[in-house]
């Protein structure tokens, strides 16, 4: 319910900060992480909050906004520790802007995962290994507002006050099970990971675009996505606070040829959005008098393979490939207690089976894999089932 220690004061000054470092650097072990965010009130993905929890030092709470960001002892006490962060994919990001980046990760969830654990939530694991419950509650909360309520920081607080033991009972489950090798690899691949590459047109993921092949249509939900996107990024808001997806296909596929037409829709009746109005209209117009040749394209091709459903009329003997690959995959993953997914990235088996090394042999299967990210333990378990799967072939027609 509550932190052992009791929840300590926000650090929210230089000088609070100094004694904060001094005591983490002090400490001694593994350092417990966690951030909160504010995803689906804000634009940006920074963090609002950061615990950490290290022994010796206790448990400490950073404004980051309060300290506008300057956190330079917070970067040298950290520096050459071990990180244990839950799910680590989504807080280095907002860390490594602060240019906090841990030397070495402990990442629970994913050790969960290579554990075999079925659900890896933060609190059914702590329940699963340590016994207890942890209060929950204010995860998808606004943190972003000032001052934080108390009950918001005991929630924070608890987030890292059972992670370091956590981790040891994790490492003790991997060592028994001996993939705690194949947890470090998977722990460096996620420290070491870089930004991922920005989509080609993002606007495609408007929720609902699915229903529109038009591609006048299309055009205007481009140039609405645009439009709310520009506006939530100047505004530092979530786009879907600025107008939902809902709203954006419905003024694409009505397409209201005035201002007075376009609140009349249900969204845009609201006080906001008529103040908005001419924005979106905007929009609207400049997709109506789009030329032709610059009007998007309604299948477009996508990197990489095609949807693996397509598979059997573009290249029979391709989804032969697949189909073996996937049966051996989920046999390896099934005998070592693995999710799939985890034993090998979807997209890269997809990719290796679609267009094969030329001499699909055991070495050259490694090599691809190799060549596409697969770390060397994933390697040693399927390159060899996938060599043999990448032979099948597509059954003579009738």
């Amino acid at each position: 319910m509550e932190p052992a220690e009791g929840v300590p004061p926000v650090v929210a000054d230089a000088e609070a900060l100094a004694v904060a470092a001094a005591a983490l650097a002090g400490g001694s072990g593994p350092v417990a992480v966690d951030t909160e965010r504010a995803s689906g009130y804000r634009y940006s993905q920074r963090a609002y909050l950061i615990q950490l929890r290290r022994a010796g030092a206790g448990t400490v709470l950073v404004d980051p906004i309060a300290l506008r960001g300057h956190v330079e002892p917070l970067v040298e006490a950290l520096a050459d520790t071990e990180w244990v962060l839950h799910a680590a994919s989504q807080d280095l990001p907002c860390l490594a802007e602060l240019n906090l980046r841990p030397a070495v990760l402990f990442d629970t969830e994913l050790a969960g995962r290579l554990a075999g654990f079925e659900r890896v939530a933060l609190g059914t694991m702590v329940e699963r290994l340590l016994g207890y419950q942890l209060e929950k509650g204010h995860g998808a909360a606004d943190w972003s507002q000032r001052p934080l309520p108390p009950d918001w920081l005991t929630y924070a607080a608890l987030d890292v006050e059972l992670l370091i033991p956590l981790r040891a009972e994790l490492e003790r489950e991997l060592t028994a099970q001996g993939k705690l090798d194949w947890a470090l690899e998977e722990f460096e691949a996620v420290r070491t990971a870089g930004p991922p590459k920005p989509r080609a047109e993002p606007w495609r993921r408007t929720s609902g675009i699915h229903r529109m092949r038009n591609p006048r249509q299309l055009a205007a939900i481009r140039a609405l996505w645009e439009a709310r996107d520009h506006l939530a990024k100047e505004r530092d808001i979530a786009p879907g606070r600025v107008l939902p997806d809902r709203a954006v296909v419905e003024a694409a596929s009505t397409d209201p040829a005035t201002e007075a037409e376009l609140i009349k829709l249900p969204v845009f009746r609201g006080r906001a959005q008529r103040r908005l109005a001419s924005t979106w209209a905007q929009a609207l117009r400049t997709a109506r008098e789009l030329p032709k040749n610059e009007l998007p394209d309604p299948s477009p091709t996508h990197e990489g393979p095609p949807q693996a459903n397509r598979w059997a009329d573009r290249d029979p003997d391709a989804a032969a490939r697949l189909a073996a690959a996937r049966t051996a995959l989920n046999s390896i993953a099934e005998e070592h207690r693995l999710p799939v997914e985890n034993l090998l990235q979807p997209d890269l088996a997809r990719r290796v089976c679609w267009q094969p090394p030329t001499e699909a042999d055991t070495d050259a299967v490694a090599e691809a894999l190799r060549s596409g990210g697969a770390r060397h333990w994933q390697i040693e378990l399927t390159a060899a089932a996938l060599a043999k799967a990448l032979t099948a072939s597509a059954p003579p027609a009738q």
